[in-house]
């Protein structure tokens, strides 16, 4: 008999087995199933949000980078954020032009504040919309883009004109089936002529990037004032530069406080880089968790399917007997075994694949986060279980290839 044949035998006789025996291998596959379940449950969520991650929330792309009141990095410390409340000043636009006008590797910079505020238009009233004052040159730094319409111009800034730049929530909810562009938008009463729309950006866990009003910064600071919540958004003169134009913003910031050498920073400076490590930190936390689940479950299972292989030899005593009787070698008696194993545990894979498939529509679906089943974690999750079916198989084939010829053919069940 060849090795090919016979592993084609082996694989005939242990499908027959497994069919023959229908809710003994599914009882016999539900801690293989649920490990590939939450396996691949949990990496189809990751990977969604790593591909959200990176085309979706970092709007500054690979050259850009923000300076903010308190640093993003590291985790959160309460007692941390307090003292920081407490010896962190705000940013200001004094601070931003002495910065600006010193910095030799940056292409672009510009400030922005926010606040959330109500917005009408005719009888129409968007609650909980984000109103922001940005610089004429965010548009550039944070890869906002104008399906209609234009962006703010430095005129528009320094004259403080009352212009809107809106989302494209607030142009579907006010202008549905008109062109906005010289339309007139409220917000908290005050008229403000729009002059450009955003392409549409979707949402983030369930919350829309798209209901928002900007307008000028100095428009902004004459309404609320330049003393609350400024930050800076700022773009390198390449994507190569981009830590030394940090270090340059960092030392100019240092030197506007007067911060001595080896003084901590009262100031945050982050880049895409810094939200992804935050993000890889998290998902390497949930992926722990999740290996260790998968962990157990997966021996549980195979556990489980080595006690039920020992007694499928133990009634298929007789006939190894009269395989070996007839010339059937220890090899082939072993892979009978082996092949029947790995094809139990691979079947409930292929189950938990099944299973995580509708767990990722479903939450795809019913909630805000993003989930997409990668092609590597179908192979990697079938794989796995296979591979458990083989090594807890070994056992119970090498128990049924010793066994004697003699003595199997007089067992009786």
């Amino acid at each position: 008999m060849s090795g090919t044949a016979s592993l084609w035998e082996a694989v005939s006789v242990a499908a027959a087995s497994l069919r023959s025996s229908k809710l003994r291998s599914f009882l016999t596959l539900l801690g293989i199933i649920l490990a590939t379940t939450t396996l691949i449950a949990v990496m189809s969520v990751i990977h969604g949000m790593d591909v959200y991650i990176a085309e979706t929330v970092s709007d500054m792309g690979v050259d850009g980078f923000r300076v903010d009141r308190f640093p993003v990095s590291g985790q959160f410390d309460p007692k941390k954020f307090v003292e920081m409340l407490r010896k962190n000043p705000e940013l200001s636009p004094e601070e931003f032009e002495f910065v600006r006008s010193r910095a030799t590797l940056v292409s672009a910079m510009g400030m922005q504040a926010s606040r959330r505020t109500s917005v009408a238009c005719g009888a129409e009233q968007i609650d909980d919309v984000v109103l922001s004052g940005v610089s004429p040159t965010i548009a550039a730094i944070t890869n906002t883009r104008t399906a209609i319409g234009r962006f703010f111009v430095d005129s528009d800034d320094r004259r403080r004109l009352p212009l809107a730049f809106i989302g494209n929530d607030i142009k579907e909810k006010c202008f549905p089936s008109t062109d906005p562009i010289g339309k007139i938008v409220r917000v908290e009463g005050r008229p403000f002529e729009v002059i450009g729309v955003a392409r549409a950006m979707g949402s983030v866990f369930g919350q829309s990037r798209d209901a928002f009003v900007m307008i000028p910064i100095q428009t902004f600071f004459k309404m609320y004032g330049s003393r609350r919540g400024i930050r800076y958004a700022a773009k390198a003169i390449g994507p190569e530069y981009l830590y030394q134009a940090q270090d340059e913003v960092r030392m100019l910031m240092r030197a506007w406080r007067h911060l001595r050498p080896g003084q901590e920073d009262n100031f945050g400076i982050f880049s895409s880089d810094t939200l992804v490590e935050r993000w890889n930190q998290l998902t390497g936390a949930i992926a722990a968790t999740a290996i260790g689940v998968v962990s157990v479950f997966m021996v549980v299972g195979g556990v489980v399917i080595m006690n039920i292989m020992m007694a499928v030899v133990t009634e298929r005593t007789h006939e190894i007997g009269i395989r070996k009787s007839v010339g059937a070698r220890q090899r082939d008696i072993m892979n009978q075994f082996l092949v029947e194993s790995a094809m139990l545990a691979a079947a409930g894979g292929l189950i938990g694949v099944l299973l995580a498939w509708v767990v990722s529509l479903l939450v795809r679906n019913l909630t805000p986060v993003p989930s997409t089943i990668p092609a590597y974690s179908v192979v990697l999750g079938v794989g796995l279980s296979a591979s458990v079916g083989l090594f807890f198989g070994m056992y119970p084939a090498r128990t049924a290839a010793r066994m004697d010829p003699i003595a199997a053919l007089r067992y009786e069940k």
